[in-house]
């Protein structure tokens, strides 16, 4: 065995002090371990729900680590744990990750100001942490990570015999045990013919720090689990498995002053949320619920305090997605207007931008409806704003798709509009450029939308993912999309609109007629006289301004004006030559600008 600078094996009699460098670089190499192995994890996650995405949340979780106290030195073992265990809290992900943020969180309390800790010392924070991380369920269940913690804590009880790696090997033991032993607990396994997912992640964080004490390598990573596991989803049948009464996995963290995880617990309970973890402590916790409805759970979580990191993800959909045989998934983002039954029917991944109320904050489509953005459109006073998701949930889609596709393909809302392109950029350069490609569709809404279902059927189709890229680019030039604003005071509002142009308009009883330009602005190309019978006018407006002699796919977006939406697509349908037509409700990419009643119409050329 090699020695280890600060980690150095002694007999019982003079027992080690494991110091901060030492435990860093334990760590370091635990985290490098499951980050290896998070496409098996995500491959054989069917428990509680078959959605493919523990891997990814292991690593999202430990990657905010493995980015924060990991990459600097640190004074103390307690310094270190609490800055771990703090930084697994903000980023944690998931179920499992929830859970293990909680161990951690448990182990610093335990661990204190020390200086270092002998191996009873890392045996007590290990106990405490195990407690915790079971504590933090509202129905904890056998059979999965917390089983294997409770397992792996009760062996480091033994005292060393004789050096640490023996020690340590002899409660990893136990723990490959009680993953060994996960089928026989939870009925879902067996079926699947798989263990728990966390569980093995758990384990996987254990072979890694095992690994360093045995050799002071803290860069040896690998998935021994890689060469047995098969590469089919193990959950892609497993859909009889969902509770759809529950299917937003729905997180946020809550600062407050004295919070009380047990209240939340019940507060929650109150709106029939399942699977539901409190991690943290008494001024910051992390929120991990599967809900009807994300939004009523951030509401709930208002109440204790502050809710930052707001996210929800569709896991119905991330079980289509895991299941999916094609090689190339197709993302975009919420600025894209597209039909609810397309984007299932195609496996369109859709990442949302947030929208901002005044200090409430939402993430579109999923914690705010369309139609509940107009609403407090209408009720005012607070002008909506929208921004572009932070580069983690664009990594964390990325992350979760490549683990069961060979390549990604993100085209979204136009560079020129938007920062949203560029943190899908940011965001694909961690985590896999070489497998992932950024298009720039140089539209929004309705545009952005006819792009990525005609980049989804190729997909579908077996294009690779060159060519799907390359169809999303050249589409750029083949569709065109027009919107009419009815009421400009939101555009001189929000800045779209120079004020010297509302009055203007106002005053010659105009309707402005804005065009997506080349160069992926949108600019004002016309107006419309009167405010009369717009639909019919618009609808012979765009007819008159499309190629001659092309057949067409149409889609009519509309800012909480069904009736006139519906009328603006009939009228085309009878001026022009569709192969197809689609009505959808614009959301807040437009709505926030061009304000209520204003419609968007798409068009793409399609081969006669």
């Amino acid at each position: 065995m090699v020695a280890v600078p600060d980690l150095d094996p002694a007999p019982a009699a003079h027992a080690p002090r494991i110091r901060a460098p030492a435990l860093r670089r334990a760590l370091l190499a635990g985290a490098g371990r499951v980050l290896a192995c998070r496409e098996t994890l995500n491959r054989i996650n069917v428990f509680p729900v078959p959605d493919g995405d523990t891997g990814s949340n292991l690593a999202f979780t430990l990657g905010s680590v493995l980015g924060g106290s990991l990459s600097r030195r640190a004074s103390s073992v307690g310094t270190l744990l609490r800055d771990v265990a703090d930084d697994a809290i903000d980023g944690a992900r998931g179920n499992s990750g929830a859970i293990l943020a909680q161990f951690l969180h448990g182990a610093s309390e335990t661990a204190g100001n020390a200086h270092s800790l002998s191996p009873r010392d890392i045996a007590a924070a290990v106990s405490a942490g195990a407690e915790q991380a079971r504590a933090a369920l509202s129905e904890p269940r056998e059979g999965t990570i917390l089983s294997v913690i409770r397992a792996f804590a009760e062996a480091l009880q033994v005292a060393p015999s004789g050096n640490l790696s023996v020690w340590f090997g002899q409660a990893l033991e136990q723990a490959r045990r009680a993953l060994a032993q996960t089928p026989r607990q939870l009925a879902v396994l067996r079926q699947a013919g798989v263990v728990d997912a966390g569980a093995m992640g758990f384990v996987e964080l254990l072979e890694g720090i095992h690994a360093f004490i045995a050799t002071g390598d803290a860069g040896a990573a690998g998935c021994a689990a890689d060469a047995v596991m098969p590469a089919p989803f193990a959950g892609a049948h497993g859909v009889e498995a969902f509770d759809h009464a529950h299917p937003w996995c729905t997180e946020c963290i809550v600062a407050g002053e004295a919070l009380d995880p047990a209240a939340l617990r019940a507060a929650f309970a109150a709106i029939d949320a399942v699977s539901v973890v409190v991690a943290g402590g008494r001024e910051r916790v992390r929120v991990h619920a599967h809900v009807a409805s994300p939004a009523a759970l951030f509401e709930v979580a208002g109440r204790f305090g502050s809710v930052t990191g707001r996210k929800a993800d569709d896991m119905l959909a991330q079980h289509r997605s895991a299941s999916s045989a094609q090689a190339v998934a197709v993302l975009t983002d919420s600025g894209a207007d597209l039909p609810a039954a397309e984007c299932e029917r195609l496996g369109i991944a859709v990442v949302p931008v947030r929208v901002n109320f005044g200090d409430e904050d939402f993430l579109d489509k999923v914690s705010i409806s369309t139609a509940e953005f107009y609403r407090r459109l209408h009720a005012g006073p607070a002008l909506p704003k929208t921004s572009q998701p932070p580069p983690g949930d664009f990594r964390r889609q990325f992350e979760f798709l490549l683990s069961h596709h060979a390549d990604v393909v993100y085209t979204g809302i136009s560079r020129a509009l938007s920062g949203t392109l560029q943190s899908g950029e940011h965001a694909a350069a961690r985590a896999g450029a070489a497998r992932i490609r950024v298009v720039d569709s140089g539209h929004a809404s309705c545009g952005v939308g006819l792009i990525a279902m005609a980049a989804a059927e190729a997909a579908r189709d077996g294009a690779d993912a060159a060519a799907v890229a390359a169809l999303a680019t050249r589409l750029r030039g083949e569709t065109y999309t027009w919107a009419v604003a009815r009421d400009i005071r939101y555009g001189v509002r929000g800045g779209r609109v120079p004020r010297w142009a509302g009055p203007i308009v106002l005053a010659l009883g105009v309707t402005p007629v804005a065009k997506m330009q080349p160069d992926g602005r949108l600019a004002i190309a016309g107006a419309l006289w009167g405010t009369r019978n717009v639909p019919a006018r618009f609808a012979r407006y765009l007819a008159a301004r499309l190629p001659r002699g092309q057949r067409w796919r149409v889609m009519v977006g509309h800012c909480d004006a069904a009736a006139d939406g519906q009328a603006l697509l009939d009228a085309l349908r009878g001026l022009l030559d569709c192969e197809a037509g689609w009505l959808v409700e614009a959301g807040p990419a437009i709505g926030a600008h061009a304000g209520p009643q204003a419609l968007v119409a798409a068009f793409q050329r399609r081969d006669r």
